[in-house]
C-alpha cells in the first residue's frame, strides 16, 4: 500500500478452516495497524459454510471476494476455487449467502471458464446473484498461468456487465498493467505475480496512467526495501518462520542485479534474519 496500491488482499483462507477455528487460517487475517482498504478473500463450495465463516471473521475488513478460479489441484479436486467454473448455479448460490451474511460488499474473482471460455455468461450470473463488482483474470482454469492472457476476453465481460469488473493476467510492468487498463476499459488493474520483489510497479503504473514516466527504482532503495520486508516478516511471523518464508522474496528483489545467482543461494543457506541481513550489506 505505500507504494501506491489502492487496494489489497489478505492470502486465500479457506472458509471451512475458519469455522474449524483453524489457529494458522486465522493468522492469515491479521494486518498490521493503520492498514485501510484491505479485502479478504475467501474459498469454497458450500454455501452454509461460507455465510458461517463471514460471521466468523474479524472486523475492519473493507470486502469480502469469493475466489473461483484458483487452479491449484488441491484446491479444484474439492470443488473450490476454479472448480466452480464448472459450476456457476453453485457459484451464485455462494455469493447469495455471502451477501446476506456480510456488512461489508462480496465481490469474486474468476477465470474465463473451466476448459473454454464461458466468462459472460458465468460473470452475468454472479452480478445477478449480488456480487458488487467481478475480477476477470483473462485465462481458463486449465490453462494455469500458461500461455497469455486473452485481454479481449476480459473487455467482453467489461462490456456485458453493470457492476465494475477488474482486469487480470500479464500486468507485469507498469506499462502492461496500463495497456490493461485502457485495452479491457475496465475499473481496475489486479496485480499479482507482476509485484513479486517490485512493489514500485503500483506506483509506476499510477505514474503511467497519468501520463509519466516510471521511475527507475536505484538498487540500493530496492536492498533496503527489501530488508524492510524482512524486519515486517520477522515481526508478523516471529524470527524462526520469517526466514523461510523470505527466502524467495529477497531473492525476487535482488533477480537481475549482479551475482543475483550467488546471493539466492547464500539467501537460501540463512537461517536467522541476521544472517540474511549481512548478506544484503555485504552486498
Amino acid at each position: 500500500m505505500e507504494r501506491g496500491a489502492a487496494f489489497a488482499y489478505t492470502e486465500m483462507v479457506s472458509a471451512k478452516a475458519l469455522t474449524y477455528k483453524d489457529a494458522r487460517t486465522y493468522e492469515l487475517l491479521r494486518t498490521f495497524p493503520g492498514e485501510t482498504h484491505i479485502g479478504v478473500q475467501i474459498f469454497g463450495s458450500e454455501p452454509d459454510i461460507i455465510a458461517q465463516a463471514i460471521g466468523l471473521l474479524p472486523g475492519g475488513f473493507a470486502s469480502i471476494d469469493i475466489n473461483m478460479g484458483c487452479p491449484a489441484k488441491k484446491i479444484t479436486s474439492n470443488g473450490e476455487g476454479g472448480a466452480l467454473m464448472k459450476n456457476s448455479a453453485l457459484a451464485a448460490a455462494l455469493v447469495r449467502a455471502a451477501v446476506k451474511e456480510a456488512s461489508v460488499p462480496v465481490t469474486a474473482k474468476m477465470r474465463l471458464g473451466w476448459d473454454r471460455n464461458e466468462a459472460i455468461d458465468f460473470a452475468c450470473t454472479l452480478e445477478e446473484a449480488g456480487a458488487s463488482a467481478i475480477t476477470v483474470h483473462g485465462r481458463t482454469v486449465s490453462q494455469q498461468y500458461g500461455g497469455k492472457a486473452d485481454w479481449d476476453a476480459i473487455a467482453e465481460v467489461k462490456r456485458a456487465l453493470r457492476i465494475p469488473v477488474v482486469a487480470n493476467g500479464d500486468a507485469l510492468s507498469p506499462e502492461k498493467a496500463n495497456a490493461l487498463l485502457l485495452y479491457t476499459g475496465c475499473d481496475g488493474v489486479m496485480i499479482a505475480r507482476g509485484a513479486l520483489g517490485n512493489p514500485w510497479i503500483f506506483e509506476g503504473a499510477n505514474a503511467q496512467y497519468s501520463g509519466e514516466a516510471p521511475r527507475e527504482t536505484p538498487q540500493a532503495e530496492r536492498l533496503e526495501t527489501a530488508k524492510a520486508h524482512l524486519f515486517a516478516a520477522c515481526e508478523y511471523y516471529g524470527e524462526n518462520r520469517a526466514p523461510l518464508i523470505m527466502r524467495k522474496h529477497l531473492a525476487w528483489y535482488t533477480k537481475g542485479m549482479k551475482n543475483s545467482a550467488a546471493m539466492r543461494v547464500a539467501f537460501n543457506a540463512c537461517v536467522t534474519a541476521r544472517e540474511m541481513v549481512a548478506v544484503i550489506n555485504n552486498y
